[in-house]
């Protein structure tokens, strides 16, 4: 396999009880595999129990007939924000699309350039590199979008607090995109003009509100600039506004699955150094925050 778009600032080499009810002391390990498959087979069961007897056509599904998935349903095992901050999510009806779990649309992939940078030095480095980048596009566009999200190591420990943010992914084209693996450098100071200051931009993702407040809470950075597409979407299809997640939009505006495997999602995004499937999981995610943006933009003028 041709891991050629895997692009990190350096070069490091990777390193490679099963029992499903870990005790007590083990709530803060990474869950092992036995444990995510098993995940997966209760979130699959769930499904099938939900499974309505109509099927919606993939071109039902570009008319805009189809309703949103029910992300709040998936906060229950996914990773968990505060309760002042999950009280500003609404709950709203499952997708059609999602109802029969016999349909699969084909799976939304990035396949440009995967630039990892893990160091303080090699975030700065790469902070700098897009600044350049943006300022470069001056008098090109007016403002530049960019595909924002993060991720963080989950708590499975009824009252402890999630960990900090280790990850900031941003993409701003289908070329490239950068993951920053902030929880070993810190936030740095031009990665902070990025986020705080540079005028240019605008971060876009779905629930991106929520993405802020985690960043300010833990690394006192307030992100200025930001566009939830949960908002334009609202807009774009008109009708009773729903809370869209990023899995859910990518279904209903493309018929492309955003895929959420939970042995990455819920995995341990604190690790020394990210795996491949890691890196592709966290630069899909702004990847698809930057393309929902541009269709809905796109559509928005016709």
């Amino acid at each position: 396999m041709n891991n050629s778009h895997l692009q990190p600032a350096n070069t490091y080499k990777l390193t490679p009880d099963s029992c499903p009810f870990p005790s007590i002391s083990d709530w803060d390990q990474p869950l092992t595999d036995y444990e995510l498959e098993a995940i997966d087979a209760i979130e699959a069961a769930y499904r099938l129990r939900s499974t309505s007897s109509t099927t919606p056509s993939s071109s039902d599904c570009k008319r805009g007939r189809v309703g949103a998935v029910d992300d709040t349903e998936r906060l229950k095992t996914r990773r968990q924000l505060p309760s002042s901050v999950l009280s500003l999510c609404k709950p709203f009806s499952l997708s059609q699309c999602r109802d029969n779990v016999k349909m699969r649309y084909p799976a939304l992939k990035f396949v440009g350039r995967i630039v990892y940078s893990r160091t303080q030095m090699e975030v700065e480095n790469t902070a700098r590199e897009i600044l350049r980048s943006f300022e470069a596009r001056e008098g090109i566009v007016d403002q530049v979008i960019v595909g924002f999200d993060i991720e963080w190591k989950p708590t499975f420990r009824r009252g402890v607090l999630p960990g900090k943010v280790a990850v900031i992914q941003i993409c701003a084209d289908a070329n490239q995109c950068h993951v920053l693996h902030i929880i070993h450098s810190g936030v740095t100071e031009s990665l902070r003009f990025l986020l705080e200051e540079f005028m240019r931009l605008k971060f876009v993702g779905a629930g991106i509100g929520n993405d802020c407040i985690k960043i300010f809470k833990d690394y006192n950075v307030s992100v200025k600039a930001v566009e939830d597409l949960s908002h334009l979407a609202n807009r774009k299809l008109g009708g009773q506004p729903k809370v869209w997640g990023l899995q859910s939009l990518t279904e209903r505006l493309v018929c492309k699955e955003l895929l959420k495997p939970n042995k990455i999602r819920l995995g341990n995004w604190e690790v020394d150094i990210l795996s491949k499937h890691q890196l592709e999981y966290a630069a899909t995610d702004a990847f698809a925050s930057w393309h929902l943006y541009q269709v809905i933009i796109i559509e928005e003028h016709y």
